[in-house]
């Protein structure tokens, strides 16, 4: 990657279609925030990135429009940190050639990292995200032994790291899944344009697992069982006169990294969501009931027969001839319609679980704490995501809405459960 024009690549499969449906609402934006126990030196911050960037080229691209698809190209145009002056996750237009599908942001004691789902997902996210603060620090004098996870600036990448593993895995003959059903979506007002509230709630880690153990599930399955029971609860809150509008079928969106099980070096998008539901017109549900429900889903959807079926539906699709000739103006008017389909109709909201960050010992000490915000969504009002740093997790909640009950009410089971639960906003 050393002459500007020489080096390009496809969008891969999943991401696709961000850059058709990318509008002020619908940012494609997801955060991942680190918050430093000390002021962040902004110049440490500008020189660690301009080191770091070179050992992700595939990030240092310009998204241009072909005939019949976008597809990003390598610059040799270096990105910026800016100071953070607006609302997270906001509308980033990466469509602009001088703009990258990224951008790191600092405001005080914080760190973040804004990446469109157009370039990668979490785990990509979060190496890169792990790779910089490593560097950072040594930028300030703080040396680290590393984690596996975090990429060394002094060496090449690996020619893995650009390959779209949806092409690398597909196989013909294999039965699509299911069209997706629409879900019920919930009834909320919007703030206006350019607003972006999150709600976050921190708790222990080993509380929540004591939480989770009794009744048989993991921390993950336990947050979709309390997320399930949510926005029941919510419903049947809702005024009578509104309510049996919203009483159908709950469907959470719950992205898994495949990686596991499809190896891959990947750091694109590479990732099958899981789509768990119930049907309040069948009743109510028992928190048994959904921790037995939940538990046997994924047990049963987390596998390679299963995820290889999403894997030929949505390559398949991408190599129709009739599809690859369809031009891209054409194609960006019926994207918002296929995504409608295959995306946000068929799920009432969704939760994203990164897992636990681990840092060395050196730097733990100097981090106060890590965070993962969801993208805005129009069709989705209200989106969660979760990760877990030194013992903490950070549930976060992404909004476009004002009401807090949703929110509320999740986090107060986890109180009931006996686990300790601090609530923050940037709501006013």
């Amino acid at each position: 990657m050393n002459k500007k024009g020489n080096i390009w690549y496809r969008l891969d499969n999943a991401a696709k279609i961000y850059p058709s449906i990318t509008r002020t609402r619908v940012s494609t934006l997801f955060r991942i925030s680190v918050t430093l126990k000390e002021r962040v030196n902004n110049d440490a911050v500008q020189v660690t990135l301009k080191k770091v960037i070179e050992r992700f080229p595939y990030f240092r691209v310009n998204l241009k429009r072909g005939l019949f698809w976008y597809y990003y190209e390598f610059t040799d145009k270096m990105p910026v940190a800016e100071e953070e002056t607006f609302y997270p996750c906001m509308f980033h237009s990466y469509k602009k050639e001088e703009n990258f599908p990224f951008r790191v942001l600092y405001y005080k004691n914080r760190i973040s990292f804004e990446f469109s789902h157009s370039v990668t997902d979490g785990t990509g996210a979060l190496i890169f995200a792990k790779t910089f603060i490593t560097q950072y620090f040594k930028e300030v004098g703080i040396e680290s032994s590393g984690e596996s996870d975090i990429f060394n600036i002094n060496e090449k990448p690996d020619s893995e790291e650009w390959k779209d593993s949806f092409k690398k895995y597909f196989k013909r003959g294999i039965p699509s899944p299911d069209t997706p059903k629409k879900a019920v979506h919930l009834p909320y007002k919007l703030v206006p344009k350019g607003e972006y509230y999150i709600l976050k709630g921190i708790s222990r880690v080993e509380e929540i697992k004591k939480s989770a153990e009794k009744y048989g599930i993991t921390i993950n399955q336990y947050l979709i069982v309390l997320y399930f029971e949510a926005i029941q609860e919510f419903i049947y809150k809702l005024p009578e006169k509104i309510r049996e509008k919203y009483i159908g079928r709950i469907v959470i969106n719950c992205p898994v990294n495949i990686r596991r099980i499809f190896p891959s070096k990947s750091m694109r998008n590479f990732f099958i969501s899981l789509t768990p539901e119930i049907d309040l017109r069948l009743g109510s549900y028992t928190r048994e009931e959904l921790a037995e429900y939940v538990k046997n889903y994924m047990k049963m959807n987390i596998s390679e027969k299963n995820f290889i079926k999403y894997i030929y539906r949505n390559v398949s699709n991408e190599r129709s001839f009739f599809i690859r000739l369809i031009p891209l103006f054409i194609k960006n008017m019926a994207m918002g319609y296929v995504y409608n389909i295959f995306g946000e109709s068929g799920y009432t909201s969704s939760i994203s679980n990164l897992g636990e960050v681990k840092f060395s010992k050196e730097l733990t000490e100097k981090i106060e704490r890590v965070e993962f915000y969801p993208p805005p969504s129009r069709g989705n009002v209200v989106k969660a995501g979760a990760v877990s740093f030194n013992g903490k997790i950070y549930i976060s909640f992404g909004k476009l809405t004002k009401d807090t009950k949703l929110e509320k009410y999740f986090f107060r089971k986890i109180r009931r459960d006996g686990a300790w639960v601090k609530v923050e906003t940037n709501m006013e």
